[in-house]
């Protein structure tokens, strides 16, 4: 009697890797695609960008993704940031994707009007949105399209901490301000995936205010910088700035040690406060 096996050799073959295949989720509607006319055109009608915004549309790009909800299922979403960063960023959220970390939502600000507190409420991650930063000022990171917030229910923004005066955006956030232990989609969870991926502050860090739900890639001149170079060039420079954050925190002897063991958080935080620039 002629075996399964003799007769469909390949098959075999091939089942260990397609079982493993199917156990992997993937992101099958990752993709990045310049921010077009029509695009920007609703993002000026919906106040996201105006013409004295620091970074235009042209140097915009959305970068689509799958996601895993608070429910398991898989969503899809997308984000608008700064073209020279896009390929880290679907890198960055396909990893999150790979570790299951849960996103309740990721939609454009334009179906928020560009209302960041609505986006907020709603616990929206999002990335580009030319506004001031929080509180007034200048502008945000997030108008060079080179800031990130995620879950921001699980990771509020906290002004004045500790004081009478103290403020929590969104306001149900502060169900979430004790920070330990983790819980789920909480930033502290995946800091390392934003590092790995040039995006070496976290504003979970900062004493004042504390903006758990924030990262972002490093100084407003560094940024220019890169805004002020043809997308090539900026896209380049960016690499290589996470290339040197990679090879600081992951040095050759590290290279040769157990796989399992547990991760140098001190190592990583030297190297982004080193490194960010």
């Amino acid at each position: 009697m002629t075996t399964f096996t003799a007769r469909f050799p390949a098959l075999v073959i091939a089942l260990p890797a397609l079982m493993l295949a199917m156990t992997l989720p993937t992101a099958a509607h990752a993709g990045i695609t310049p921010v077009s006319p029509a695009q920007c055109a609703r993002m000026q009608a919906s106040k996201v960008i105006t013409a004295g915004n620091p970074v235009p549309c042209s140097r915009l790009a959305t970068v689509s993704f799958d996601y895993t909800d608070f429910d398991g299922a898989t969503r899809q979403g997308a984000v608008v940031v700064l073209d020279a960063v896009a390929p880290q960023v679907e890198s960055l959220f396909g990893e999150l994707l790979l570790r299951s970390f849960p996103l309740a939502g990721a939609r454009a600000l334009e179906a928020y009007e560009g209302d960041d507190q609505r986006s907020m409420a709603d616990n929206n991650s999002s990335a580009f949105n030319g506004r001031p930063v929080t509180g007034g000022g200048g502008w945000s990171k997030h108008a060079y399209g080179a800031a990130i917030d995620i879950n921001p229910l699980q990771n509020p923004y906290v002004s004045q901490a500790g004081s009478p005066q103290q403020e929590v955006l969104p306001p149900q956030g502060a169900a979430w301000l004790q920070r330990t232990p983790p819980r789920p989609g909480m930033a502290e969870e995946v800091i390392s995936v934003f590092y790995e991926h040039g995006f070496l502050v976290w504003g979970g860090q900062w004493k004042q205010p504390i903006d758990y739900q924030h990262f972002e890639i490093g100084s407003r001149s560094f940024i220019q910088t890169l805004v002020s170079l043809p997308k090539a060039q900026a896209r380049a420079e960016f690499e290589r700035y996470v290339a040197r954050y990679r090879q600081c925190v992951h040095p050759a002897a590290a290279a040769q040690s157990d796989d399992d063991a547990p991760e140098d958080t001190r190592l990583r935080d030297q190297c982004a406060a080193r490194l960010r620039r």
